[in-house]
């Protein structure tokens, strides 16, 4: 039966719909079965000064899987509670997780010297490093793990931080792999870390 004009009219939406579905799923085709190249845009490159005075990198936690944490030293109750999480956790991870740091990245290099932070990570598990800098390099680092802080001014003069209270797992090569989840046993927050080993 050969096609009227009215007939070819109304096929040549749908001829046009068709080849648009065709085009959409061999886009998605090749998208879905294309592995991921782009890397985490979370965590990168800093220089800061560690709790003993030395100036480190990021590339001297290469290679093995580690957490970073900010916070600083009057924070009144987040940090120190994260801090002993964090220590638990370490512990829990037995000598498989030797190697494994914790970096304490403080978000008040005004008052966090090495010596504040070497004292004040004293009461923790020794594998937590302690982390300042000049503003500028904290405030660098603070940016790059697209994390948050600021200051809030209290009476007299005084401050305190506001903060990201994450606390980062890095895997071996310096990629962002999730926050670890602390509300629960440090047992099983450990076997979380210890998947990355």
């Amino acid at each position: 039966m050969p096609l009227t004009p009215r007939m070819r009219s109304a096929a040549i939406p749908l001829l046009v719909f068709a080849l648009g579905l065709a085009v959409l799923g061999l886009a998605a085709s090749l998208m879905l079965g294309r592995p991921a190249t782009g890397t985490s845009t979370v965590g990168g490159p800093f220089t800061l000064v560690n709790q003993d005075g030395r100036t480190v990198t990021d590339r001297d936690f290469s290679g093995t899987p580690h957490l970073v944490f900010f916070g600083f030293t009057h924070c009144p109750d987040i940090c120190p509670t994260t801090l002993q999480q964090i220590s638990d956790v370490l512990v829990a991870l037995g000598p498989k997780g030797r190697d494994v740091k914790a970096l304490f990245v403080s978000v008040d290099p005004e008052r966090d010297t090495p010596a504040a932070l070497k004292e004040y990570l004293s009461s923790f598990d020794p594998r937590i490093v302690g982390l300042t800098g000049s503003p500028e390099a904290v405030a660098a680092t603070v940016k790059a793990y697209r994390a948050y802080s600021r200051k809030v001014p209290l009476k007299e003069g005084d401050y305190t931080m506001e903060h990201t209270a994450l606390v980062y797992i890095m895997d071996g090569r310096g990629h962002f792999v999730g926050s670890l989840n602390l509300m629960r046993p440090a047992a099983d927050a450990a076997a979380e870390v210890a998947r990355q080993l």
